[in-house]
């Protein structure tokens, strides 16, 4: 990270004094936005690991009502009972500290295309139609969990930045330009009081001065 510029004198300690101030506030926001994010982070993978296995075990289903209805109906029947449209999904973002994921699916199926043969037939249909609605949610629910992933890896790495780097160089900054005007102040109060003070010549002439009086004065006593 490159050393902050900085006019040199009062003007920069007052400038740098203000990037530290807003530095600071900037990482608290940062931790704060951090703290929710790995609250949601939680609740996403827990989402995630529930849908995931609800979609897997739709799936099992699903291909066991599926043997018993090639059983039942032969591939022909089953050929019959495509559907002959496309299904149709539709996703509900959330947003959650600045960060927008998705959260839930709505999922429609078309009709098949002609009336299932058999009971398995029918089971089948249902047990594919509840594993497509799980798939849909489950493939949300992890997208849901990489974006808020994401989030929390790159807010980390700002609070991380700015609390290992940023703040403690300009910290050092400032600290080098306060001793930096300190020096210079006290540089100038001895050059103020080297020019106002009396020199030798004004000492010695107030001594003469001061000693012809004195003998003036015994003499005019004597």
């Amino acid at each position: 990270m490159s050393t902050p510029r900085v006019p040199p004198g009062r003007a920069g300690r007052l400038r740098l004094r203000r990037r530290l101030a807003a530095a600071e506030r900037g990482a608290d926001l940062l931790e704060r936005k951090l703290r929710a994010l790995l609250g949601e982070q939680r609740a996403r993978h827990c989402a995630a690991e529930d849908s995931t296995r609800v979609w897997s075990d739709a799936a099992a289903d699903a291909d066991r009502w599926l043997v018993r209805a090639l059983a039942a109906s032969g591939q022909g029947g089953l050929r019959r009972c495509v559907p002959a449209g496309v299904a149709g999904v539709a996703i509900t973002e959330k947003d959650s500290m600045g960060v927008r994921y998705p959260s839930q699916a709505s999922c429609e199926l078309p009709e098949a295309g002609y009336a299932a043969e058999s009971a398995a037939l029918i089971c089948a249909q249902a047990a594919y139609a509840r594993a497509a609605r799980a798939a849909v949610q489950a493939a949300v629910d992890q997208a849901a969990v990489r974006v808020v992933d994401a989030a929390v890896t790159a807010t980390r790495r700002q609070v991380r930045i700015l609390r290992r780097h940023w703040i403690p160089e300009l910290h050092a900054v400032l600290a080098r330009l306060e001793f930096a005007l300190e020096q210079s102040d006290f540089e100038d109060g001895v050059r103020r009081r080297h020019r106002y003070a009396p020199g030798p010549t004004a000492l010695v002439g107030g001594d003469a001065r001061r000693d012809a009086s004195i003998t003036g004065t015994e003499k005019g006593g004597g």
